[in-house]
């Protein structure tokens, strides 16, 4: 669905998130139901897990939440893996540039190894 939703469409850009579920912070209430035991005490986890129970739904929606209103028409977005995808390449700097505002407003990072 995201490759055929990129047809037709001058300049695409592909973006994979650094750590993706580890950007996401757990609701303090819920923590208590990560806690793990090692020698030196019992700890919970602050960011979520990778493997948690429904941990890639609860990324997806987030992702879904603050990208809402470009999704479909400047970018596709399944889990940590954006493109940004623009009509005419002249317009392709103005598109990355919305949503970069949008990755640093919500203080998401991308792993620049794996985009292009």
């Amino acid at each position: 669905m995201m490759v055929d939703s990129t047809t037709g469409h001058e300049a695409l850009s592909f973006m994979d998130g650094s750590s993706g579920y580890n950007q996401r912070k757990m609701a303090p209430e819920d923590a208590i139901h990560t806690a793990f035991r090692t020698p030196k005490g019992i700890y919970c986890y602050k960011i979520m897990p990778f493997g948690l129970k429904n941990a890639g739904a609860t990324y997806q929606r987030a992702m879904t939440v603050k990208f809402y209103d470009l999704l479909h028409r400047v970018v596709e977005c399944y889990v940590d893996d954006l493109v940004v995808k623009t009509k005419r390449r002249a317009d392709h700097l103005d598109d990355l540039r919305m949503v970069f505002e949008r990755l640093r407003k919500h203080k998401l990072r991308m792993n620049p190894v794996k985009c292009a």
